[in-house]
C-alpha cells in the first residue's frame, strides 16, 4: 500500500467518527456514564480474576419482587434505562449485569465462553445482592442466556420473559461453520458505517430516529480505541458460543411461566449473510418463530408487536412495556 493510501486508510475512520460526533471510548466504558451507579464483583475463573459490572436499582416503594435484565450481544446494560425506570416505578428491584466481554465488564484475552458459565456468573451477582427469586427478561443473546438460567436454576426463576431472543432456530444447520479466527477478522473490519448500516437494515427497517444514535455510537466509540482488537476477539468468541451452543432443542424443558414479546418485523439471524440465498430467506422469520416457539414452551404466552423489529423496548417502548407489566401482575 502506498504511503498516502495507507495514511488515508488510517485516518478515514477518525474522520467519519468526527463527522458523526463519535466520542472515543475505553474498552470497559470507564468514560461512558450509565443511567444508574455501577457495582462490580470479582470472579476467579479460568486461571484469572475478572471484574463483572452490574447495576442494582432499588425502588422507592419495594413490592418484594425482583427483575433481572439480560442484554443482547451488540449492547450493554445501559440500553435498559427506560425499562428500569418503568419497573422501579412499579416497585421492582432491578439487577442489570454486563456479562464478561461486554459493557463495563472485563474483556479477557483468553476465556472459554459458555452460556452455563455466564449463568453461573449472573447467579453470583444475585447471591451478592441477596436475591433468592427473580423474574428474568432476556433480549436477543440475553434471551438465550435467560433460557439457560431458567433451565439451570428453575428454583430462582420466578417468571421468564423473552424479547426477540436469538437462538429460536439452530444456525449451525443453516450456515457453514466459521472458525473463531474468521469471526475475529470480520469484527476487526467493523466501523461506524458498518454498525449503523446493520442496525438500520435489520433492527429498524431503514427508518432511523435520533434516539437510536446512542446504541451505535457506543460500539463505534470503542472501535476507535487502540485496544479494540481485544474487544473484537471477545466478540468473536461469543459468536462461536451462540453458534455452537443452541438452546432451541431444550425449550420444551422449561417449567417457568414464560412470556414471548416478539417484534414481528425482525429478521435477525446469526451468520445469515454466509448462508445460501435460498436459506437466507427462511432465517430469522420472527413473524413465524414466535408462534413456533410458543408451541414448544408449555403454557407460554405470546405478544406479537407488528411492524417492530429486533428492539421493541427501544423502537416501541409503550407497546413493549404494558404487556410486560401485565404479565408480571404489576399495577
Amino acid at each position: 500500500m502506498k504511503p498516502i493510501a495507507a495514511l488515508f486508510a488510517l485516518l478515514f475512520p477518525l474522520l467519519v467518527a468526527a463527522q458523526n460526533k463519535i466520542t472515543p471510548l475505553s474498552i470497559n466504558l470507564e468514560n461512558y456514564s450509565y443511567p444508574y451507579p455501577v457495582s462490580y464483583i470479582s470472579l476467579k475463573e479460568q486461571e484469572q480474576v475478572l471484574r463483572m459490572a452490574y447495576m442494582d436499582i432499588k425502588p422507592k416503594q419495594y413490592n418484594g419482587k425482583n427483575m433481572l435484565l439480560l442484554h443482547g450481544k451488540n449492547f450493554n446494560g445501559a440500553y435498559w434505562r427506560t425499562t428500569i425506570d418503568a419497573l422501579t416505578k412499579a416497585g421492582y428491584r432491578v439487577i442489570v449485569p454486563d456479562q464478561i466481554g461486554f459493557g463495563k465488564s472485563d474483556k479477557p484475552g483468553h476465556f472459554q465462553y459458555s452460556f452455563q458459565q455466564l449463568t453461573i456468573n449472573t447467579r453470583r451477582i444475585l447471591d451478592r445482592a441477596g436475591i433468592q427469586k427473580t423474574a428474568i427478561l432476556g433480549h436477543s443473546m440475553g434471551g438465550m442466556l435467560a433460557v439457560r438460567f431458567a433451565l439451570m436454576f428453575p428454583e430462582v426463576t420466578e417468571k421468564l420473559i423473552l424479547e426477540n431472543p436469538i437462538g429460536l432456530e439452530d444456525y449451525k444447520t443453516m450456515v457453514p461453520y466459521q472458525p473463531v479466527d474468521a469471526w475475529y477478522q470480520s469484527e476487526l473490519k467493523a466501523s461506524y458505517a458498518t454498525l449503523k448500516d446493520y442496525q438500520l437494515k435489520f433492527y429498524y427497517d431503514h427508518h432511523w430516529k435520533p434516539e437510536y444514535d446512542e446504541w451505535v455510537n457506543i460500539p463505534a466509540g470503542v472501535i476507535l480505541n487502540r485496544q479494540y482488537p481485544l474487544v473484537a476477539w471477545n466478540n468473536a468468541l461469543t459468536y462461536d458460543m451462540i453458534f455452537t451452543q443452541p438452546v432451541v432443542y431444550e425449550l420444551g424443558n422449561l417449567e417457568t411461566s414464560t412470556l414471548l414479546i416478539i417484534g414481528t418485523r425482525d429478521r435477525t439471524a446469526l451468520g445469515k449473510a454466509l448462508a445460501p440465498k435460498t436459506v437466507q430467506e427462511t432465517m430469522g422469520r420472527y413473524d413465524e418463530l414466535g408462534r413456533i416457539t410458543q408451541k414448544k414452551i408449555h403454557g407460554s404466552s405470546l405478544v406479537e408487536i407488528p411492524n417492530v423489529g429486533h428492539l421493541p423496548h427501544i423502537e416501541a417502548f409503550d407497546r413493549f412495556i404494558q404487556p410486560l407489566l401485565d404479565f408480571l401482575g404489576a399495577p
